[in-house]
């Protein structure tokens, strides 16, 4: 099954949890702490409205950017941040979840040094990862997994958990990749 067909089946919480994982991985092009989502997950992992948590976060990252060096991929990153939406619908989320899944796998294909020809869009729907690099394949199955994490009723307590470890390790392997371009290009 496809991201997108996943997407489109996943309820609110998964729907939740995936752009949260997104946003999550990504958090470093905005140099946020391994466990500035701590409180965001807590909320989400709760039932409890994560609007206060949300606030804390964009005034941490900054997501405004000021001071900040300013990339396409991390103004990405400030993006899926504003967008996160305050009230949690499965409507909101669902729309907010698919962007986040395209905009993840536009931020790794800009620091994966292999790029790749095929578009982030198809290969969402489906199409084969030929050519692409190792971090969008890498994103990729991330994003498939935590759904499948997630879509599974069978485990549902430990979903989230399992959610938040695959995120880690998806966050340390983004910003070894941004560590690494930085060094490069200066």
């Amino acid at each position: 099954m496809s991201l997108v067909e996943m997407i489109a089946r996943a309820d609110e919480g998964a729907l939740a949890a995936s752009g949260l994982a997104c946003v999550d991985r990504c958090l470093p092009l905005l140099g946020g702490r391994d466990d500035a989502l701590r409180p965001v997950w807590a909320a989400l992992d709760a039932d409890a409205d994560w609007s206060a948590p949300l606030a804390k976060l964009r005034a941490e990252v900054g997501i405004s950017g000021d001071g900040q060096a300013r990339t396409e991929a991390a103004d990405r990153v400030r993006s899926l941040l504003v967008g996160v939406p305050d009230v949690r619908t499965e409507e909101t989320l669902r729309t907010w979840s698919d962007g986040c899944s395209a905009t993840a796998l536009l931020v790794h294909r800009s620091l994966d040094l292999a790029g790749g020809d095929v578009p982030p869009e198809e290969l969402r729907r489906g199409a084969e990862p030929v050519g692409v690099g190792p971090l969008v394949a890498g994103e990729l199955r991330r994003q498939a997994r935590i759904l499948e994490v997630l879509m599974d009723h069978e485990g549902v307590g430990n979903g989230l958990r399992r959610t938040v470890g695959i995120s880690a390790e998806g966050r340390r392997i983004l910003r070894a990749a941004a560590a690494r371009r930085a060094r490069t290009a200066g």
